[in-house]
């Protein structure tokens, strides 16, 4: 087990204590105790994760980046690789709530590559269909406990509530209820369990992914995954399973939003590298530097001409004048 310091020791602490933290965030912490830019220092970052990890490894956690398949943004978070009767006992919910959040994501799971559901299908999701009933109790629902037929409408809807709080299940703008980025930390391997299919280019599970337009085919592709795939192709942009062509509108926004926001950084590295001065006229650098420069310019040479006059005593300027009078 590897010896860490108080450095590393801040880094689990702030993933412990706030939960997934964005890409960002993280970063921004990681520079706090270490001084190093991540993105500039890739080696000592990823160094550094591996020995939190070796650390880890001792009680079975881990240390992993995960994306969130709504936003696509990426998140660092502190999970257990043991999914054992004695880690349940450190949840707060309750044996219901667990089985309505069982139900729940089923129901987000089922509705394929939408990842969503309505608030409304959340709170009818059934309880008796997560338990597991001897054969010849399951017509019956006798052996049903109690907890489970007191858990009405208005405990559905707090319990509801407490899981998006608490990242296990997210709303989107748009109202729905979908999972949260520590589902998608946590359920890893029941993704697998349950053969939820898993996107053709990250090879992750799909569950907020675009599927394939051609009925039968179970190609499923992460937007993000699709804009990575797609944005840089001129010609056909077809499923990787079917040869059927791929809808533009999936992507084709975000390629045009990618290309507009490249343009002005082009745009700056012109400016930034003007030609040599020894290379341009007198004319070129008038119309480089602006109308404001130019007028400026002129107003210097102005003054010039007049000069020797200038430099004359006022006595001899008169004179010439007074002999035309």
């Amino acid at each position: 087990m590897s010896n860490l310091t108080w450095r590393y020791h801040t880094l689990i602490q702030a993933l412990l204590s706030r939960g997934p933290l964005k890409e960002e965030e993280f970063h921004e912490i990681f520079v706090g105790v270490s001084g190093k830019n991540p993105v500039k220092y890739k080696d000592t970052f990823n160094q550094a994760l591996l020995k939190i990890n070796d650390a880890l490894a001792y009680v079975q956690f881990e240390l992993r980046a995960c994306r969130n398949q709504y936003d696509g943004q990426v998140y660092y978070g502190v999970v257990n690789n043991v999914a054992d009767e004695q880690s349940k006992l450190g949840t707060k919910y309750s044996a219901p709530q667990i089985a309505f959040y069982k139900g729940v994501i089923e129901a987000i799971n089922n509705d394929a590559g939408t990842g969503t559901i309505s608030n409304i299908d959340a709170l009818n999701v059934r309880l008796e269909n997560q338990i597991i009933l001897s054969q010849a109790s399951q017509d019956s629902g006798a052996k049903l406990p109690t907890a489970f037929k007191l858990f009405n409408m208005s405990q559905k809807e707090k319990t509801l509530q407490e899981l998006i709080k608490d990242k296990w299940l997210c709303q989107t703008s748009s109202d729905m209820i979908g999972l949260g980025i520590r589902s998608f930390f946590d359920l890893r391997g029941w993704f697998r369990t349950n053969e939820v299919p898993s996107c053709d280019v990250c090879n992750e599970a799909g569950v907020k992914a675009s599927v394939c337009p051609k009925e039968g085919c179970l190609v499923r592709i992460h937007d993000y995954c699709l804009q990575k795939k797609f944005s840089n192709k001129t010609g056909s942009s077809a499923c990787p399973g079917c040869g059927t062509e791929w809808p533009l509108s999936e992507y084709e926004s975000a390629e045009i939003h990618e290309n507009n926001t490249t343009s002005p950084d082009e745009s700056q590295i012109t400016s930034a590298n003007p030609a040599p001065r020894h290379l341009r006229s007198t004319k070129t650098e008038e119309c480089d530097s602006g109308p404001a420069q130019s007028q400026s310019q002129r107003k210097r040479r102005r003054p010039c001409k007049p000069e020797p006059a200038d430099t004359l005593e006022p006595s001899r300027r008169l004179r010439p004048r007074a002999r035309k009078a």
